[in-house]
């Protein structure tokens, strides 16, 4: 029996790895694995134009599209991109930044306001660090370059105005933080002043990994980016691929952790890999990358009361209508 030819587009990952390399055989799928390095690319063109049957999306995006009504996919409790974010919050060192709370009332440059990371980011410092965001000035543009990043065909929408200032300098973000034109910088990308220029940029939380492991021991959130999404008219088609697919990703999600812990030769170039191994262990009890949506819950449920929080929708959405159904999965 022949089987159904279906195009994937995802970040080239190692928990991707064993379907990109045919390690793994995804059943009665013949599945066309399209590594794309750049998420805004997969998602522009996949809400823009439906150019693959199955893809990475953003979390945000699809929540949007969802609490519109008129979605066009359907997602799988698939997650191809989590990411603690206190890292990922810059700040000018002479901008006065002492702590979270001093975030309030400066400029902030984001690349996207609507995007995941940046929705968790104000999420967090919201509702768990106290800061009021209400007098922000946001500039938005690239983390790295002059101009936008990329252009969403179909960004959440907000239900309240925010004052968003478009960066129209010949700068990117990360060179107005360190030249100080904007006092701190979050999203889903470091800026790279961070490391080119440290006498003038700094992190938020100049100790982020131990804060972001007290964060998730207190509130079980590793934070989710991205989501897999299969067309809804490829899917009312062949509902069985729901399945299949959920099964072939956590054998290859479970393939890659095989092969980070294999100790005869060092696969990642990590010097104290297997110290980390050992801690993350510890910390997440075996599975620091779990997929289902029971074992997501707190963090898919915190990113519905942060979306509903900054006015992306109107009501928090029931977490099982955001997935096809699946039976006897694998977890």
């Amino acid at each position: 029996m022949s089987r159904l030819p279906l195009s994937f587009a995802c970040g080239p990952y190692d928990r991707m790895e064993a379907l990109r390399y045919g390690q793994i055989e995804v059943e009665g799928i013949d599945l066309r694995f399209i590594p794309i390095q750049a998420p805004r690319e997969i998602f522009d063109r996949m809400v823009g134009g439906r150019e693959f049957d199955v893809s990475e999306l953003s979390l945000a995006e699809y929540v949007s599209l969802e609490a519109g009504g008129d979605n066009p996919f359907i997602a799988i409790p698939v997650f191809p991109s989590k990411a603690f974010r206190h890292s990922f919050i810059c700040i000018n060192r002479q901008a006065g930044i002492q702590g979270p709370k001093d975030l309030a009332g400066k400029r902030i440059g984001t690349p996207l306001y609507t995007m995941t990371a940046a929705i968790w980011i104000r999420g967090d410092m919201e509702n768990i660090y106290g800061v009021d965001l209400s007098g922000v000035r946001w500039v938005q543009g690239a983390m790295e370059k002059p101009g936008t990043h990329g252009r969403p065909p179909a960004p959440p929408k907000l239900l309240k105005p925010i004052a968003i200032t478009p960066n129209t300098s010949d700068k990117s973000l990360s060179d107005m933080l360190a030249d100080g034109e904007i006092d701190a910088v979050l999203g889903s990308r470091m800026p790279e002043s961070v490391r080119t220029h440290p006498d003038k940029v700094t992190h938020l939380f100049p100790n982020f990994r131990e804060e972001e492991k007290r964060y998730y021991q207190q509130y079980r959130i590793h934070p989710i980016m991205h989501l897999v999404v299969i067309r809804k008219d490829v899917y009312r088609q062949h509902p069985w691929i729901a399945q299949s697919l959920f099964k072939a990703f956590v054998a290859a999600k479970d393939w890659a952790v095989q092969m980070m812990y294999f100790s005869g030769a060092q696969r990642y170039m990590l010097p104290w890999l297997f110290d980390d191994l050992r801690e993350v262990d510890e910390i997440f009890g075996g599975d620091p990358w779990p997929y289902g949506l029971e074992e997501n819950r707190p963090t898919l449920a915190a990113f519905m009361r942060y979306m509903r929080q900054q006015g992306f929708i109107r009501e928090e959405l029931p977490l099982e209508s955001l997935f096809a159904p699946l039976h006897g999965r694998v977890t």
